[in-house]
């Protein structure tokens, strides 16, 4: 592993444990598991520097951890806004605070997968599957 690697490993470390620090603020706060990921500062932070190194990244293995995070950042925002309409236009019926609360949490639950699945490969030195 050359130096250049080296060092972005070490980025890939730190983005994943912002991202991470955003979720266990969600667990043990008051706000939603995907909320604290989607507005917490360490994400945020998170997501900033995805974008500020993914070009150093570009062409290594490591190319596909930082689009895995970015990806996982921008999905969950989709999906909780999608969540939100259908919740909220659902609260009139009453069942839309069930589908928007279960709905945030199995948002949560797949945040911490992807994490949680990409340090885990990150720690075993391998790529994350990069949609065709």
């Amino acid at each position: 592993m050359n130096t250049s690697t080296g060092s972005l490993v070490g980025w890939t470390q730190v983005i994943y444990a912002l991202h991470a620090f955003s979720l266990l603020t969600g667990i043990l706060g008051a706000a939603t598991i995907v909320g604290a990921f989607l507005i917490g500062w360490p994400s945020i932070i998170a997501v900033v520097l995805n974008y500020v190194k993914r070009s150093d990244a570009a062409g290594t293995w490591l190319e596909s951890h930082f689009r895995w995070q970015i990806r996982t950042f921008w999905f969950a925002l989709a999906w909780v806004v999608l969540v939100a309409l259908v919740g909220g236009a659902l609260t009139i019926v009453l069942v839309g605070f069930a589908i928007l609360w279960v709905g945030l949490f199995v948002l949560g639950l797949w945040a911490i997968y992807r994490i949680a699945r990409g340090w885990l490969a990150l720690k075993d030195r391998r790529p994350m599957p990069l949609p065709n």
